[in-house]
């Protein structure tokens, strides 16, 4: 008689309901034998990387909820899902903040970022609708929450070897660039044959930009996810530092020699500007690529980096489509402006590492 493999039934109605439902990205590394008990007072308030079960009321701008597996699942009115409270803050679209209770929110971002919204870009359709139905609990009645269940702690506890040598992928804004100049200089240093890790560190959590580092060839991909954080919208420096740290412990624990290291929106962006200002950033990036749309954001954010000790080794992003917007920058910093085919060439990938090697951080410029 041939084997039946059966899968277990769900260990609480609460486990059950868990199963039936879509559940978001930023939730995957929380194991599924967790959810035992549906937390339904509607005046508890929420904390940054609870756990919530939502009914979709209303759907509009997240059309779709990421899953677990980064599957797109279309959002139907009624659906439970379940995604983590965060705040967010994105210029092109949402600016968005823990609600005080379980009161009705919002879809904030499509990887599963429940949190009420407080702004938008005029261009953006209005948020999708969740009533919030209670926080997900353990069988012991304590909440979840993702920092709970970070991976990164554990890939990085008694890692040894040197740090890896660090290029951070820095720009202007939202949609400058940065994340396909990252993915294309990653593949550049991945065809010279350096081991190459990639990580994004702040941002809000989506499995887009991973995989994309991923399928340029990285070895290691990493985010802020894995350290426990749906959004990094609000952190302080501390937490912000942890997750460099434990990012770069778990490269050089893989044998990665060189690190990709993308760093999200603008430097005028609290987080971002609050992370790129501390001595110990500059202490732990050998260097930066730099992407803007246009020639002035360039030369301003090549100025702005320069004056906090920060090296850029080059240019990149949407500018390089245009080579009179290209022109004017390269002459402008005197740096030069690299589109997607060069980033991507070994031989320019393997000169951008080594100018990053010889770099000592702190108040040299390239």
């Amino acid at each position: 008689m041939p084997l039946e493999l059966v899968t277990p039934p769900p260990s609480s109605p609460t486990a059950a309901r868990v199963a039936r439902a879509k559940r978001a990205y930023t939730t995957r590394h929380v194991p599924a034998f967790a959810f035992a008990q549906l937390l339904e007072d509607p005046g508890q308030a929420p904390r940054a990387g609870d756990l919530v079960l939502a009914r979709v009321q209303r759907v509009g701008k997240h059309t779709t909820l990421e899953q677990t597996d980064s599957r797109r699942s279309a959002l139907f009115p009624g659906d439970e899902i379940v995604v983590a409270y965060a705040a967010r803050y994105a210029p092109d679209q949402f600016e968005a903040c823990v609600p005080a209770s379980l009161q009705a929110c919002h879809l904030a971002a499509g990887g599963g970022v429940a949190a009420l919204v407080t702004a938008r870009h005029g261009g953006v359709s209005a948020p999708t609708e969740l009533q919030p139905l209670g926080l997900l609990a353990d069988a012991g009645g304590q909440r979840l929450n993702l920092a709970s269940h970070a991976r990164l702690p554990q890939a990085a506890r008694g890692s040894a070897g040197p740090r890896p040598l660090t290029i951070a992928s820095l720009g202007t804004s939202m949609n400058a660039g940065k994340t396909t100049s990252a993915a294309y200089l990653v593949r550049g240093l991945v065809r010279a044959g350096l081991r190459v890790g990639a990580a994004k560190i702040t941002g809000t959590g989506s499995g887009n930009d991973p995989g994309l580092l991923r399928d340029a060839g990285a070895e290691l991909v990493l985010d802020f996810t894995d350290a426990g954080h749906a959004s990094t919208a609000g952190l302080e420096l501390d937490a912000l530092l942890h997750i460099l740290d434990a990012v770069q412990a778990a490269m050089s624990a893989q044998g990665v020699q060189a690190l990709v290291l993308e760093v999200a929106d603008g430097l005028l962006q609290r987080e971002t500007s609050m992370l790129l200002r501390s001595p110990r950033f500059a202490q732990r990036v050998n260097a930066s690529l730099f992407s803007s749309g246009d020639a002035m954001g360039a030369v301003a954010g090549v100025r702005w980096l320069h004056e906090r000790g920060l090296p850029v080794l080059a240019l990149a992003g949407t500018l390089t489509r245009s080579p009179l917007a290209q022109a004017e920058a390269e002459a402008a910093t005197g740096l030069q402006a690299l589109g997607l085919d060069r980033l991507g060439d070994p031989a320019t990938a393997r000169g951008l590492a080594q100018r990053a090697a010889d770099l000592a951080c702190a108040g040299v410029a390239a």
